[in-house]
């Protein structure tokens, strides 16, 4: 989980919420159990300085006493999770936990209201991260986001480039304003984070987007898409 606090580090505001889609079935995948694992972990890595008594976290500009007192930057509570095919019982434990549970089907379409939200997207389908990035499609928002999923690198040199366009044009809009820096490999874990990346996007990046590319916000809606990925809302868990 250390791996990833530079690249969290490098937005302007670091996040106060996290979002989860797609877990998937960790009551009885090991891939999945990991992944929760990995997200637990990453919550208590980003943990921040309430410095000496009575002073406000990130006051100080030495450097942070060893035994100084760290609180959570992102408190379970303030973690939301959404997978169609989570069990009662899996949810019952993740609520145990203290993580909450997203109400219905968001198709990833979250707006991040203001405050900036660390998204915990591994193995998602790309329509998912293409509505993430349409709900939030001004500068403003998309730099208060963080995205720990698919490479969007890998994505652009899998698709032909019509098929990005088409399917996906939020991603290929996108593509010249983020940063993307790869987890690193573990032998063990190859198939549960295999091509996963930390995203971020830069103000100063997204500025010297052209003009055009946020006059277009029409919401996607996939009608030539053969392959979608995702579960739409109303649709069950197979």
């Amino acid at each position: 989980a250390g791996a990833v606090r530079a690249p969290l580090s490098g937005p302007a505001e670091p996040p106060a919420r996290c979002v989860c889609y797609g877990l998937g079935r960790f009551g009885r995948c090991p891939a999945a159990r990991y992944q929760l694992a990995f997200l637990l972990l990453l919550l208590d890595e980003l943990r921040v300085s309430t410095g000496a008594e009575g002073e406000a976290p990130g006051s100080s500009t030495g450097p942070v006493p060893a035994d100084a007192a760290l609180s959570p930057q992102v408190p379970p509570a303030r973690c939301a999770l959404f997978d169609p095919a989570f069990s009662a019982r899996e949810a019952a434990a993740l609520r145990a936990l203290g993580l909450c549970l997203l109400p219905e089907n968001e198709e990833g379409k979250h707006g991040v209201g203001g405050s900036a939200t660390l998204f915990y997207m591994v193995h998602c389908g790309k329509a998912l991260y293409n509505n993430l990035l349409w709900s939030n499609w001004s500068p403003a928002a998309l730099s208060k986001l963080v995205i720990i999923g698919n490479s969007f690198r890998g994505i652009e040199e899998r698709l032909l480039s019509r098929i990005l366009e088409r399917d996906y044009s939020y991603i290929a809009k996108v593509l010249k304003g983020v940063e993307e820096v790869a987890l690193p490999s573990h032998p063990r874990y190859l198939d549960t984070f295999n091509d996963t990346s930390v995203h971020w996007f830069p103000s100063d990046k997204l500025q010297e987007l052209s003009p055009e590319v946020w006059d277009s916000v029409e919401e996607p809606m996939y009608q030539d898409c053969e392959d979608l990925e995702i579960i739409r809302k109303g649709e069950g868990a197979s």
